[in-house]
């Protein structure tokens, strides 16, 4: 069910591949204009503007790495500032860093940590400058944040556990402001960075209950749900879209 969520304008990080994309395209069909990060993939910013605009809404995509602390602050400004006002931010820009601890590089350390954590602190810092009332923060994390069934995956899961606890912190101090902030916790998502088809999705869909994993889809049904009407009195929350990997 589409839910009609009114004028007003979200920002989605990393919003032109994979969850966000489907994010980003999933609120244009909610009725709300959008803006999305990409870093290289400008073909398929391209085709996400397309698809916003084919909704009927208003569409920016704004080139910014989210390791970079101004373009990540200037992302938001130029929302802003070319649509009018912000409403909504959904942080979903990820890197993963994967391998044994002792392999894995301090570049690779250093990316994951600006990406999954920096990033996410300074779009909402900047954001809530312009949030008001009935502001939405959803940040986008994973199922390794309460749940690591494998090995070698210890630095993206510190991140997206710091993703964790800022979500619960934020919820306590922007509640009185009517802000709420929220995470989702996707497990095995069928994108480019985890495909379905991959040498280790059988490993993966082996820890799923429901066997198979999400589409894209699924996980901007809920950020849609939290955005809208129905999400009004939910923040603080981590929600689970695993497929039941983490029952």
């Amino acid at each position: 069910m589409t839910v009609q969520c009114g004028n007003r304008v979200a920002l989605v990080t990393g919003g032109s591949r994979g969850i966000g994309a489907a994010v980003a395209r999933r609120l244009a069909a909610d009725g709300i204009d959008v803006a999305f990060t990409y870093r290289t993939a400008g073909d398929s910013a391209q085709s996400v503007l397309a698809d916003i605009e084919a909704y009927g809404r208003t569409g920016l995509p704004v080139r910014a790495d989210s390791a970079d602390p101004a373009a990540v602050v200037g992302a938001v400004e130029q929302t802003v500032a070319e649509l009018g006002r912000l409403d909504i931010l959904v942080n979903n820009a990820g890197v993963f860093a994967g391998g044994p601890i002792e392999s894995v590089s301090f570049d690779d350390l250093d990316r994951a940590v600006a990406v999954n954590v920096r990033g996410v602190y300074l779009a909402t810092q900047a954001a809530v400058r312009h949030l008001g009332d009935g502001g939405r923060i959803v940040n986008i994390g994973s199922s390794f944040a309460s749940r690591v069934p494998a090995p070698g995956v210890s630095a993206y899961a510190m991140t997206k556990s710091a993703v964790n606890g800022l979500t619960r912190a934020l919820a306590r101090e922007l509640g009185p402001r009517g802000i709420t902030v929220n995470l989702i916790l996707p497990g095995s998502t069928d994108t480019d960075m985890n495909p379905a088809d991959s040498a280790g999705a059988y490993a993966q869909r082996s820890h799923i209950a429901l066997g198979r994993y999400a589409a894209p889809a699924d996980v901007a049904a809920t950020v849609s749900h939290l955005v809208g009407d129905g999400g009004r009195h939910i923040t603080g929350a981590s929600i689970a879209i695993d497929g039941g990997a983490t029952a």
